[in-house]
């Protein structure tokens, strides 16, 4: 999934629901973004926020669903990414993807589908109908300064579970656990589903230079002894040699995140991060002489085959100046 918003904010954070902090634990309450278009769904959006923008590289997680994909399902046509990586993990149904490195996979549940876009990418998603219900997270890490203008590629790793305790754990990017994924990151990143029966705790070593934060997707979850609602994250800075987390009288299920704090200022608009806003602009500007107006597969995007319909063109721009993010 991709930001679809046909009227993304110059900051996204604005009107987003306030964030509490309790014992060293900062509570990320999630906000409903409805995407226009023909994906017409609506997700729910912890990061970005007002009070924090990054969790290591990590700068956006949408997260959606269950949604019945019965009727027209989700047709997301063709656009960009620049600057960045998405990470498409699914809890239930399946995804057709197509970008213009040529690369054309299913996304499935339990499989990651990392793509980097680098210099500049654009790809489709579209359901295929071969499951009823869609549900699952959209996230993007920020690819650092030095990495950012690297040619556009693809990836695609199943990650084998393992039972930690009474976890499930499955580590689709970064090492955790004694598990490493191959699965290419451009900073210090980690990326894992946590599976925990009813009444379980666990208690997970991690890297102390990491800050992390648990996106609950189901269950009643605690963080070192804090509450996370369900659909929050629940985020820890650095400092931490080890994450307790706790299950209540259901099965859980969560997304872990982390990463050594990213050090430099983005600026993020639509599908696009940046490190100016003029910079910004000519993404947009390029995305709409080159595929918009015109068909130029030479072009810093590329072209996407296989799709049928034509691509997404980018919102208007705000009348500010786009603001950079630490």
């Amino acid at each position: 999934m991709s930001n679809l918003e046909t009227e993304p904010r110059e900051q996204l954070s604005v009107d987003e629901p306030e964030s509490s902090r309790s014992g060293g634990v900062q509570i990320l309450l999630p906000r409903d973004v409805p995407l226009g278009g023909p994906r017409a769904m609506t997700v729910r959006r912890t990061l970005p926020q007002r009070t924090r923008s990054l969790i290591g590289a990590w700068c956006f997680v949408d997260h959606y669903g269950p949604d019945d994909m019965t009727g027209p399902g989700m047709n997301v046509p063709p656009h960009p990414h620049t600057g960045l990586q998405t990470v498409s993990w699914l809890f239930a149904g399946e995804i057709e993807h197509r970008d213009s490195t040529g690369s054309h996979a299913l996304v499935r549940p339990g499989e990651l589908n990392l793509m980097t876009a680098g210099a500049g990418i654009q790809h489709s998603e579209v359901s295929t109908g071969a499951a009823s219900v869609l549900h699952g997270a959209q996230l993007w890490t920020a690819l650092p300064d030095r990495h950012r203008h690297t040619a556009p590629f693809f990836e695609r790793y199943v990650p084998p579970v393992i039972e930690y305790g009474s976890t499930r754990v499955s580590v689709f990017l970064g090492s955790l656990l004694g598990q490493h994924s191959p699965a290419t990151t451009f900073s210090p990143l980690v990326g894992a589903q946590l599976d925990l029966r009813a009444n379980t705790t666990v208690v997970i070593p991690v890297d102390v230079s990491f800050e992390h934060g648990i996106l609950v997707d189901t269950g009643t979850v605690s963080l070192d002894g804090e509450a996370v609602p369900e659909h929050a994250i629940g985020y820890r800075p650095t400092g931490a040699v080890q994450l307790e987390v706790a299950s209540g009288d259901a099965p859980a299920r969560l997304l872990l995140i982390g990463g050594e704090p990213l050090g430099e200022q983005i600026v993020m608009w639509w599908n696009f991060i940046g490190r100016t806003h003029d910079e910004v602009v000519a993404y947009r500007a390029a995305w709409q002489s080159e595929v918009i107006e015109a068909t130029d597969s030479a072009g810093r995007f590329g072209a996407v085959s296989g799709y049928v319909g034509a691509p997404l063109p980018a919102p208007v721009l705000p009348n500010v100046r786009l603001k950079p993010r630490d």
